[in-house]
């Protein structure tokens, strides 16, 4: 009986509460899978982990998540916690760009009308991939002189990068509604016009999938207007970690917003949302990006079983939202953290 071995790093502020919910509801489906078995250890790491012994991301803890089949991950990052040079800490790039998880998979779905506030708001299902490591991003970590008259930063586009990027994506769309849109700025970014080619040279290996452009500035227009026109958006790193925040907005905000950051071995799962430590502990997040993250990890692990589990946790989550008043306070809702997971848990 295959087992799997999942780290889970919990991280600051609400990352422990919604983080629990999930594995709550991973205890809960692991039973009713045949011949599956989950192993968690959990793992510091985060700006507390810094606080408290000088490092975000530690060793023993980059160590496990290289061995471990899977990564969990809660939220990352403390607004007053940051480097000399005025950066937030954001171990959770580390492990992208150390690990190579090129592709960051944001899918938006609308679970119930009353969660957008778009009056158009019905139909959204759409999924951004962000390319992950390098973009305006890759420079993040370049010193700043004190006192400079200028800082620049860097937006670097690679061939590699970008071909096992749209490749992801492309592979996406054929298992989806067969359309990938594009979203550069080639209009004016030299970088741009390079990534559009290489998009082109990508598309031409897959032709029953339809392949289009949308500028970033149309797109965000777009995403509000009329989002039922997108299937699968690929774009840099700075766009879709913009963009992704956009479209999390117009399905109920970012507790509705599941993540992956995948590779070609290793990848980690977690809610789009930051760690929020003004509620932390208060039992009012939503858990419900996490538990979808959840999902999307174990349909990620290689087994059908696990597969399986996944539309479980996915089915038991679309029921939950089919009453718009189970719903924590972001969503308009009185229930609380643990009462969301335990109604999944219960519901699978």
């Amino acid at each position: 009986m295959p087992t799997f071995s999942i780290a889970v790093l919990p991280g600051d502020g609400i990352g422990a509460d919604v983080t629990a919910e999930a594995v709550r509801v991973l205890n809960a489906v692991q039973p009713k899978l045949k011949d599956v078995s989950f192993s968690l250890t959990e793992y510091p790491c985060g700006a507390g982990e810094f606080l408290r012994g000088g490092d975000p991301l530690p060793a023993a803890t980059m160590d496990a998540c290289r061995k471990a089949d899977a990564i969990l991950l809660g939220a990352m990052g403390l607004p007053d916690v940051r480097w000399p040079d005025g950066r937030e800490m954001a171990p959770q790039l580390d492990l992208r760009e150390v690990m190579e998880l090129y592709a960051g998979v944001r899918p938006i779905r609308l679970y119930h009308p009353a969660h957008s506030p778009l009056k158009n708001g019905g139909g959204i299902d759409l999924v951004i991939y962000r390319e992950n490591t390098e973009g305006l991003f890759y420079s993040r970590k370049n010193p700043r002189q004190a006192g400079a008259a200028e800082v620049l930063d860097q937006l670097r586009v690679s061939r590699r990068g970008s071909e096992r990027l749209f490749r992801a994506a492309f592979r996406h769309a054929e298992r989806r509604r067969g359309l990938v849109t594009l979203i550069d700025k080639a209009n004016v970014l030299p970088s741009m016009a390079y990534f559009r080619e290489i998009f082109d040279e990508i598309a031409a290996e897959f032709p029953h999938v339809k392949a289009e452009y949308c500028y970033v500035d149309a797109c965000a227009l777009y995403l509000v207007q009329r989002p039922q026109r997108f299937d699968v958006l690929v774009t840099e790193n700075m766009f879709g970690d913009i963009l992704s925040d956009l479209a999390a907005g117009i399905v109920g905000g970012m507790g509705m917003a599941p993540s992956g950051d995948i590779g070609d071995r290793n990848a980690v799962f977690q809610p789009s949302h930051g760690s929020a430590p003004d509620i932390a502990g208060k039992g009012i997040a939503n858990p419900l990006a996490t538990i979808l993250s959840l999902a999307m990890m174990i349909e990620w692990l290689p087994s059908e079983e696990t597969k399986r589990g996944a539309k479980m946790i996915n089915q038991a989550v679309e029921r939950c939202c089919e009453d718009p008043s189970r719903a924590t306070p972001d969503l308009g809702g009185k229930w609380t953290t643990a009462q969301i997971g335990e109604w999944v848990a219960a519901n699978l």
